[in-house]
């Protein structure tokens, strides 16, 4: 309610100039921000510098002790340096907030940081956007998708670890009045993901591309069921992320389809979400028909996770947080 404002900070970016300089843009834009929030910040009286930035950060560390680092994922690069300014950074700041159990574990066994110093606090929903009055069908009218299609929905970016071209090939074992969805992506990762279903020659398959946030309440009512198909394959993917398109699942009170996967399954069980073999696109169509087949499973599914989510609400994850700092 209380807005805080906003300062931006100079820094080079060489991709908004129109330029681009393979394996030195991204660096150059991170260090040169960081050299900028080292300056705006060496002589801040806050109580807290908290940034999930480890490169502003690390330089911060050597006059401040009131850090607090937020890590939402981690390369294990065998490049020293890294692990040389992750080892320094992990002494110095004063917490750690993880998303996964996972990557306490990394920071514990492989690092060697305390467990005192570290919280997991997954993502979270904000439950009140996805409280919508208007019925299936009136969403479906309003975003003009078909009523009388059973409509399999995914929402959010379409890199290869989220398992999107996987979910894509199921639509060979579904049935015809069967249609997958498919919200968002950046256009490079809509025309390749068009290219793969073009060549594989998948159909029943509808991309709308990307959408505004206050959207995807109306695309979730809209579907009969959400999947989250992430792959095993990648560590980030089965270990490190707390994906926000879970938890608006779970808001929006439809049954889920996820991977089977240890990351996913910190949230996830068996009663609140099928779950289904990763990096299998006959697996995910099974999990699809199971739900579509079974109105019992899916109203239980859909209820338990519901009930679930109470609990991972921003508000409630703030309060976490704050209490661990203090």
């Amino acid at each position: 309610k209380k807005r805080f404002k906003i300062k931006k900070l100079p820094l080079i970016d060489l991709v908004d100039l129109g330029l681009s300089i393979k394996g030195l843009s991204v660096p150059l834009q991170n260090t040169s921000f960081a050299i900028s929030a080292f300056f705006s910040l060496l002589f801040s009286k806050a109580d807290i510098i908290y940034s999930r930035d480890e490169f502003s950060l690390f330089l911060l560390s050597f006059f401040k002790k009131n850090l607090v680092f937020e890590l939402h994922t981690f390369t294990e690069s065998k490049k020293l340096y890294k692990m040389i300014l992750f080892k320094f950074l992990f002494r110095r700041v004063k917490k750690i907030v993880v998303i996964t159990k996972g990557l306490q574990g990394l920071l514990e066994n492989q690092l060697g940081v305390s467990q005192d110093k570290i919280v997991v606090s997954a993502d979270a929903v904000d439950l009140k956007q996805f409280v919508i009055s208007k019925t299936r069908k009136e969403c479906r009218d309003q975003l003009g998708l078909p009523l009388d299609k059973n409509i399999i929905l995914y929402t959010g970016h379409l890199f290869g670890w989220k398992g999107v071209n996987r979910l894509v090939e199921s639509s060979s074992y579904l049935a015809d009045n069967d249609l997958i969805v498919i919200v968002g992506g950046m256009e490079h990762d809509q025309k390749k993901l068009n290219k793969f279903i073009s060549e594989k020659n998948l159909r029943n398959i509808l991309i709308v591309g990307y959408k505004p946030p206050k959207d995807i309440p109306v695309y979730l009512k809209a579907a009969d069921i959400l999947v989250l198909p992430n792959s095993g394959k990648n560590k980030i993917s089965e270990h490190y992320t707390s994906p926000m398109k879970m938890f608006e699942y779970m808001a929006a009170n439809k049954p889920i389809v996820a991977s089977d996967i240890p990351s996913i399954k910190e949230v996830l069980n068996s009663d609140n979400a099928v779950l289904v073999a990763p990096d299998d696109s006959s697996a995910l169509a099974d999990g699809i028909k199971n739900i579509l087949s079974n109105e019992e499973l899916a109203e239980k599914v859909s209820q338990n996770a519901y009930t679930t989510v109470q609990d991972y609400t921003w508000d409630k994850r703030a309060k976490k947080v704050l209490n661990f700092i203090s």
